[in-house]
């Protein structure tokens, strides 16, 4: 099975997906550059064991970070722990197989090519992916796979963590859907969900169609990330919800890499 790595700012996470790209189980920790190799291999260790797992069943793996100091202590873990050497994506025999159809494509983000690959290889036509994490990203794909560019707005809980450290007397709420769906807020912790939860909708809606507008064709749209699902119940405009869209672009990138060895 192939061991996927997706190490993002805030949380990394692994999955282990079958011949068919299929995800069989999958894993979460809070990124940190720190942690070494042999603290990975223990963490692993048990949680491959309570799936009736072992190391051998790794037959490959492949590494996807915007952390670039967690990626050595990573590849490590890859080496030491499965005999391994971990594709990276984005370099060498994985690198990237879509044009990065912008000014600065270095600075393109491996989970947002990564979105883009995945998305392509599930959607015809131009698309727009929506992705839930320590940024809210929303990046533009073409009809033949290009990236085109995108945005980058912060995360709910970015700007909720701003909102709360600037106002003395506002307190630490959880992000969910205001009760009854109410927009006017009768109480403190009432106007403050209504004003993270709605706002954050009103933004995505408002996005989405300027986008749509800007690229001037019928695109379909693609939601991913953890908090993906809370929006898609309150909102109709994504068309779709792939919760593994960066786990699923590093199992393709993983597969057309090793084939063309």
């Amino acid at each position: 099975m192939l061991l996927a790595i997706d190490a993002g700012n805030t949380n990394l996470v692994l999955a282990l997906l079958d011949e068919h790209n299929t995800v069989r189980a999958r894993w979460r920790i809070a990124t940190d550059p720190r942690r070494t190799a042999d603290q990975y291999a223990v963490w692993l260790h048990q949680l491959l064991e309570l799936e009736g797992l072992t190391r051998a069943d790794v037959t490959g793996v492949i590494i996807g970070t915007v952390v670039p100091r967690a990626l050595h202590n990573l590849q490590v873990l890859s080496t030491k722990y499965f005999g391994r050497e971990a594709l990276v994506a984005g370099q060498g025999a994985a690198a990237w197989p879509i044009r990065l159809d912008v000014d600065e494509p270095h600075n393109v983000g491996a989970d947002r090519a990564l979105n883009a690959i995945a998305a392509h290889g599930k959607c015809p036509g131009d698309l727009i992916v929506v992705d839930f994490g320590t940024a809210t990203t929303f990046d533009v794909v073409d009809a033949d796979g290009a990236y085109k560019g995108g945005i980058i707005a912060p995360g709910i809980n970015l700007s909720l963590d701003a909102l709360v450290g600037a106002a003395a007397q506002l307190p630490r709420i959880a992000i969910e859907a205001p009760k009854g769906n109410a927009v006017i807020g009768r109480t403190t912790h009432g106007q403050m969900l209504s004003g993270i939860y709605w706002g954050y909708v009103a933004m995505l809606e408002g996005l989405l169609a300027r986008v749509k507008a800007e690229i001037g064709r019928p695109a379909t749209v693609i939601a991913t990330g953890g908090l993906a699902e809370l929006f898609q119940r309150h909102t109709a405009v994504f068309d779709m919800l792939e919760p593994d869209l960066t786990i699923q672009g590093l199992a393709l990138l993983y597969r057309r890499s090793v084939s063309a060895t």
